[in-house]
């Protein structure tokens, strides 16, 4: 029987932060959780990322992923807007790494290809072939299905190395 294991997927924003864990045992997938993790717009900006920092640690406290994947930020129109979307992200990866996650980047496009098979699906499109392809879930906001294609993203493109290395460390780990 395959070693089962658990990946988070995060799909970062500074208003709202969506995150989505999976397991996969072989070539099955299944849904654990997801949820979306938000700031409070009245905040400094400082304050909000503490916010996304201190949500992302309680969900990798409570579901103990073995791998994260994390949205690369695309070019956006709005240069203000990309600075903060990389401010969130940079949380996103700091958090995991320093949980001791291995951490996969993914552009937008190459999750839509791998999850729903077109480079430019739209927002429902993914959530649709997110809960075909994790029976049970429910994405509970576009945010989390976000983030549950890109711990299904990831799970199709980790390597096999990958996979081997983080279940000698779960298996290590006593989990």
């Amino acid at each position: 029987m395959p070693v089962s294991l658990t990946y988070l997927g995060i799909d970062p924003g500074l208003t709202a932060t969506g995150w989505g864990v999976i397991g996969i045992s072989g070539s099955r997938l299944t849904h654990i959780a997801n949820g979306t993790i938000t700031s409070n717009a009245r905040l400094s900006l400082a304050e909000r990322l503490v916010q996304i920092e201190a949500g992302l640690v309680q969900v990798i406290h409570e579901h103990a992923p073995d791998a994260a994947a994390v949205e690369q930020a695309f070019v956006a129109r709005d240069a203000s807007a990309a600075l903060k979307l990389g401010q969130a992200r940079a949380i996103a990866l700091l958090v995991s790494a320093r949980a001791g996650l291995a951490v996969a980047e993914y552009a937008p496009n190459h999750v839509k290809k791998s999850v729903v098979g077109a480079g430019h699906a739209d927002k429902s499109q993914i959530r649709l072939m997110v809960e075909m392809l994790l029976p049970g879930a429910k994405a509970g906001s576009e945010h989390a299905a976000d983030a549950l294609a890109l711990a299904i993203c990831h799970a199709h493109s980790g390597s096999a190395n990958e996979r081997i290395a983080a279940a000698l460390l779960r298996a290590g780990a006593g989990r």
